[in-house]
């Protein structure tokens, strides 16, 4: 009788196993608890701001060519600190946060958005008279974010104001089915102190309200493999994980207790 029960309760184990291992998988689709009709409220959007040993791009449009060339790299040769294009000419932001500008001389660029530095440009030409309306274009040269792990990895070029974790990971293809949703982690450095948080891609409501949805440029995004693609690196993998195993185990024991 209890060779019966037990034998009865190897089965049933056998068959939740089973049953467990060919269920649908909780942590793979995004956005979960966004159903249709709902709202969620995002946090206030954060624009990129300029910092120490970022490149940038300023370009300077008058009515007349000779003009524009005063505020050229190009045309001012002596003038240290980037390279011309036909974008505009490159500059390097110093460790003061600040960079040097034909013309103008010294200009202190740290923390301002890109609307900001090209205003700032702008009125300081019109107050000193050189230009009545100067257009004053300002792109990102070089800002990235770094992504990792389970996701095509590589640099993701900065191209607008407003930069999103989404925006990175789909630039890289969207992570791949074994990377985990749930413990996304984003690395960001202020002031020489790194600091990590942690972002849940099947929430919205925790996507959309953490503070590195709005990335900055260097950032660090780390996508971990799940259990079982860890497993895989281990010598004997998922094998125990599968239902082949599962059954094997018990035919196993149901022949020793056969045997006894």
């Amino acid at each position: 009788m209890k060779t019966r029960h037990l034998f009865f309760s190897m089965v049933m184990a056998t068959i939740v196993a089973v049953l467990t291992s060919c269920s649908t998988p909780k942590d793979v689709a995004y956005f979960q608890d966004f159903n249709q009709g709902s709202s969620i409220v995002v946090q206030n959007p954060v624009e990129i701001k300029f910092k120490a040993d970022d490149e940038i791009r300023i370009l300077v449009s008058t009515r007349e060519k000779e003009l524009s060339d005063l505020f050229s790299l190009y045309a001012n040769s002596g003038t240290g600190g980037g390279t011309e294009s036909s974008r505009g000419s490159r500059y390097t932001i110093d460790s003061e946060g600040c960079i040097r500008f034909p013309i103008l001389g010294k200009i202190h660029v740290a923390g301002l958005n890109r609307q900001e530095l090209q205003e700032t440009i702008r009125d300081m030409i019109i107050e000193k008279q050189l230009v009545k309306d100067p257009i004053v274009t300002v792109d990102y040269s070089n800002l990235y974010v770094v992504v990792l792990g389970d996701v095509g990895a590589g640099r993701v070029n900065i191209d607008r104001d407003k930069f999103t974790l989404l925006d990175a990971l789909s630039a890289q293809g969207d992570l791949a089915i074994t990377g985990q949703r749930q413990n996304v982690k984003v690395i960001r450095e202020n002031y020489g102190k790194k600091t990590v948080y942690e972002v849940n891609l099947c929430s919205a409501e925790d996507l959309y309200a953490s503070p590195v949805y709005y990335l900055q440029q260097n950032d660090v995004i780390y996508v971990e493999q799940n259990n079982k693609q860890k497993r895989n690196s281990t010598v004997n993998g998922n094998s125990t994980a599968t239902p082949a195993f599962w059954m094997s185990l018990a035919s196993f024991l149901v022949g020793v207790l056969n045997w006894f």
